[in-house]
C-alpha cells in the first residue's frame, strides 16, 4: 500500500519517507491541465520512437530519450522548488542523469527488478548518489503495468531478489510525482490492460558522476541557451565544487553566453 502526502507536505516528511520506505508519494504536483497538455505533446513525440531492444527496456514499451531536445513539457517538473528542495537534502549536488518518457503498452511483462545506482561501482552500503522521480500521465494500476517497489530494500547491503521477495504496485495518480532512491530496488509492472500507460522518470545523479545520458550532446546548444539557467546547470553546465567540470579555465556555462566559444585552431603555414 502506497503513502500518499498532500500537496502542501514538507520536504522533512518526504525526506524521512524515503529514509524509512525507500520512496514517497507527493499528489498533486502538476496540475490537470498541464497532465492533459504534457501527454497530447508527448504522444505526438512517441509515433517517432520505436519499440524496445530488450527485455530491459521492453518490447511492448516505448521509451522517449533526449528527453530536453524534444519537449519543454517537463522543464518546469525538472526545476520544481519542492523537487530541488528534497534533491538538496539527499543528493546535495546533482545532475539529471536519465530523464525519459516510458510508456508501456498493453502486452508487456514484468521488468526484472533493479536499482538505479547500479550502473555505478559502487559497494553497498554507501551514500545516496542516485535520486529519481516518476511522473505519472495517466494512474497507474497494477493492471496497466505500475512500478513495483521493494519497501524497506534501499537498506539491503548482500540481499538480492528472490522469489521470497515481495514487491508491491505503486499505484499513482496522474499529476502526483513519486520520489525513489538509487538503492531501492524496482521494477516496471506488467501491463494486462488494451492501454498503454504513459509516465516519463526525472532521475539526478550526484554531479561528481558521470550521467546516463550525455545531455551536452543530447540537447543541442541552441535549445540549452533558451532553458532557465537552473536546468541548464542540470542538464550539465554546471560543476561540482570546487571545479570538476570546468572547460578551458572556466565555468561552463559561460559558453552559453558566447557566439563562437569553440573557435578553430589557427593553422601555421
Amino acid at each position: 500500500m502506497v503513502t500518499r502526502m498532500a500537496t502542501d507536505t514538507s520536504v522533512d516528511d518526504v525526506v524521512a519517507a524515503l529514509d524509512e520506505d525507500g520512496y514517497a508519494v507527493v499528489e498533486g504536483l502538476l496540475a490537470p491541465d498541464e497532465v492533459t497538455a504534457t501527454r497530447a505533446e508527448l504522444n505526438a513525440v512517441l509515433a517517432t520512437v520505436p519499440y524496445g531492444r530488450n527485455s530491459f527496456e521492453g518490447f511492448h514499451t516505448r521509451r522517449i530519450y533526449a528527453l530536453f531536445a524534444k519537449t519543454r513539457t517537463f522543464d518546469g517538473a525538472a526545476v520544481h522548488p519542492f523537487v530541488l528542495g528534497v534533491l538538496d537534502r539527499v543528493l546535495g549536488h546533482y545532475q539529471l542523469s536519465a530523464p525519459t518518457g516510458i510508456e508501456i503498452g498493453p502486452g508487456e511483462v514484468a521488468q526484472v527488478l533493479h536499482h538505479d545506482d547500479s550502473v555505478y561501482p559502487l559497494p553497498r552500503p554507501h551514500g545516496q548518489v542516485v535520486l529519481t522521480t516518476m511522473w505519472p500521465l495517466d494512474d497507474f494500476t497494477e493492471a496497466n503495468g505500475a512500478t513495483r517497489v521493494v519497501p524497506g530494500s534501499h537498506r539491503w547491503v548482500d540481499r538480492v531478489p528472490d522469489a521470497s521477495t515481495t514487491a508491491a504496485p505503486a499505484e499513482l495518480r496522474r499529476g502526483s510525482v513519486m520520489f525513489y532512491l538509487g538503492t531501492l530496488w524496482h521494477g516496471g509492472g506488467a501491463n494486462q490492460t488494451d492501454r498503454p500507460r504513459l509516465g516519463v522518470i526525472l532521475e539526478y545523479v550526484a554531479s561528481w558522476l558521470r550521467p546516463q545520458e550525455n545531455h551536452v550532446l543530447a540537447v543541442p546548444p541552441e535549445v540549452v541557451r533558451g532553458l532557465p539557467e537552473r536546468l541548464q546547470e542540470l542538464l550539465g553546465y554546471n560543476v561540482h565544487p570546487p571545479f570538476l567540470g570546468y572547460v578551458d579555465g572556466r565555468h561552463p556555462r559561460r559558453l552559453l553566453e558566447e557566439d563562437d566559444p569553440w573557435p578553430s585552431p589557427s593553422s601555421s603555414s
